[in-house]
């Protein structure tokens, strides 16, 4: 790494672009070693496969065709008649689903290891703001193909965001285009999943990586407390990224093998005027939600159930958001058991609502 600093190629370009900061970053910035650096790579990862997502998405682009008439017919040619067109469809399908756990996994672990705290605390936004994006590709994707599963479950899943009060059936006609699931739905959500999702997602990844850059990893508690001299660090530049490099070499041979050994069915055609299949379900990271509201009674008090349940979830969602901001008790370490503890609930809930979703 010093030779390339050191070379002609770099002077050239020190010249005229003021590189001397990123020098001084390559050279400087360093990674804690301790028993909690496996989770610094898990960011990473969930960038790699939205990488992976956009090389596999720009690929499918050059084929698939929105539309009630050919979006399905366009996905059978892609994975029949286009050359490996199987491999990059199942590929795009199963990196997606893997960026959301990894995303989660990530979330988690910063929360655990109480990353969050000052000055990170944008850094924390930024990433839930992430996150929330992910799950909306994935909503927005899920459509795409427009077969029997994927029709029923976005009429499922905009009937949800209707019985948000006051704006929620007009937030409903605007997913959908009008009244109905229809060709309208298919092309807004295509525009929304190939142009706005991703150009909101590259602002807030840029200043969610600049966030990091800037800031540095995070250290533990534990890790703070220790002297100087006990402290071991690593290299950024190039010990970790070679790390991280090999990490995602790893990745990408578990998504190719999945996308071999386990190809996504593209399954029926949606007919809008069949009725819905039996054990309709949204995809496994809405499962808790949709779980949770098929609980709730039809009335609770005054009020719609499933309306509550939403209102329940975007107060909590919020509440997550603004973790690093929330303090329940002046003593910092009953606030860091409060906090742990409606972590590990959380956890809880999602896991268990998820899987009972599956096993009913």
């Amino acid at each position: 790494m010093s030779s390339f600093f050191d070379s002609k190629v770099f002077n050239w370009l020190d010249e005229r672009l003021d590189l001397a900061p990123v020098k001084e970053l390559v050279n400087h910035k360093k990674v804690p070693v301790h028993h909690h650096t496996v989770w610094y790579y898990m960011g990473g990862v969930t960038l790699f496969l939205f990488l992976i997502q956009v090389f596999s998405g720009i690929l499918l682009l050059m084929y698939y065709r929105p539309g009630e008439n050919s979006a399905y017919e366009s996905l059978q040619f892609i994975t029949s008649k286009v050359y490996f067109g199987w491999l990059i469809r199942n590929v795009h399908a199963w990196s997606a689903n893997l960026m959301v756990f990894f995303a989660f996994i990530h979330m988690f672990s910063v929360f655990f290891t109480r990353a969050y705290k000052k000055p990170r605390e944008l850094t924390w936004v930024t990433g839930f703001l992430l996150l929330v994006l992910a799950m909306g590709f994935g909503f927005s994707g899920y459509l795409l193909p427009w077969n029997e599963l994927a029709f029923f479950a976005t009429k499922v899943g905009t009937d949800i965001a209707g019985v948000v009060p006051f704006i929620g059936e007009k937030i409903k006609i605007i997913l959908r285009g009008g009244d109905d699931v229809t060709g309208a739905t298919l092309s807004r959500f295509f525009g929304i999943h190939v142009a706005i999702l991703p150009a909101i997602t590259t602002i807030i990844l840029g200043i969610h990586l600049l966030f990091v850059l800037r800031q540095g990893m995070s250290e533990p508690e534990v890790f703070e407390e220790l002297p100087e001299k006990k402290k071991k660090y690593i290299h950024f530049f190039p010990d970790f990224v070679l790390r991280d490099a090999l990490l995602w070499l790893n990745v990408l041979i578990v998504v190719l093998a999945l996308a071999v050994f386990f190809p996504w069915d593209l399954g029926l055609k949606a007919d809008p005027l069949a009725s819905a299949p039996v054990g309709i379900r949204p995809e496994w990271y809405f499962m808790f939600m949709f779980q949770s509201l098929k609980f709730l009674p039809p009335h609770i008090l005054f009020f719609e159930g499933e309306t509550l349940g939403v209102l329940f979830f975007g107060a909590v969602g919020a509440l997550w958001m603004l973790i690093p901001f929330v303090k329940f008790r002046k003593e910092a370490v009953s606030n860091a058991k409060i906090l742990t503890y409606f972590g590990l609930g959380s956890l809880i809930f999602i896991l268990g609502m998820t899987i009972f979703g599956y096993l009913v």
